[in-house]
């Protein structure tokens, strides 16, 4: 049976954010907190060094960065921060192993989310290739929300303002779209932003598009296309096209993005759409209350 509303479902309670407190992890950062304070969550920020470099003091500012945002005053307590419903967790483990230790804590903790910033500048996507990102996705099975470095992705560091207008969705027979469907929808009813436009993509014979049901969001309407050509090519540009602000997928964990596309293809996915990415595992808590 399909939820005829999108908040008829489980509410995100954990996010998680490796950083390596670099600049590209602080627009990561921004959207995972955005996500906990919409969701009022616990937020856990992991760093993982080989050398114990790095201190309490270089982690995010969550108290700082609401400050900014106008969301707590100048001067606050740090138990202010609890007061907007969210919790914060601060862990710092020396390992010479980043994966390990980041999916170790994911099976001993758990997360509904997991927010990874992604580096096109070190031979490719660090976090994609043989790496961080892919391996901590297909391990923990949880949807995972990718900004690429370089890209400041819907929600803003310097003030928390969100602009997310556009989002597409690619539509294949397999894996279903239809928990990435759902899992936007219910993404941007907790955001309460501005109007939008969801666009359903099916690379393919237009009488080949696989049947969606799409639920009401107030203020947004869902339009489909139809493109012929390769598909992560069409789907890039497609991207470019309507100026997404996310793309969003469905992965099997076999034949997903991030398994059969992985390497080149999933590095091009990342580098030349421009936008983040939201990876949504069918059979993860979204597709199960389906």
């Amino acid at each position: 049976m399909v939820p005829n509303n999108p908040s008829d479902v489980p509410l995100i309670q954990r996010v998680f954010h490796p950083s390596d407190f670099s600049e590209a992890s602080g627009s990561a950062f921004a959207h995972a907190l955005v996500v906990a304070l919409t969701a009022k969550a616990t937020l856990t920020i992991l760093h993982v060094s080989s050398g114990g470099d790095g201190s309490w003091t270089d982690f995010p500012g969550v108290r700082d960065t609401l400050e900014r945002w106008g969301l707590l005053p100048r001067n606050s307590e740090r138990t202010d921060v609890s007061k907007l419903g969210i919790n914060v967790h601060k862990v710092q483990m020396v390992h010479n192993d980043p994966v390990q230790s980041i999916t170790t804590y994911l099976e001993e903790h758990g997360a509904d989310i997991i927010v990874l910033a992604t580096d096109q500048d070190k031979g490719g996507i660090q976090w994609l290739k043989e790496s961080v990102a892919t391996t901590v996705a297909r391990t923990s099975r949880e949807m995972t929300l990718f900004i690429p470095k370089g890209i400041k992705g819907f929600v803003s560091l310097d003030d928390g303002s969100i602009s997310l207008k556009n989002i597409l969705i690619p539509v294949t027979e397999v894996p279903s779209a239809q928990p990435a469907v759902h899992a936007v929808a219910r993404l941007v009813t907790g955001l309460h932003g501005d109007p939008g436009i969801f666009t359903l993509l099916h690379v393919g014979e237009e009488e080949a598009m696989p049947q969606v049901a799409c639920p009401e969001v107030a203020g947004w309407r869902w339009e489909r296309m139809t493109r012929s050509g390769e598909v992560i090519e069409t789907i890039n540009q497609v991207v470019r096209e309507i100026d997404a602000d996310l793309i969003v997928m469905t992965t099997d964990g076999r034949n997903g993005l991030l398994d059969a596309l992985r390497g080149s293809h999933s590095e091009r996915v990342l580098r030349e759409s421009c936008c983040p990415l939201l990876t949504i595992p069918i059979d993860g808590w979204m597709a199960t209350v389906l």
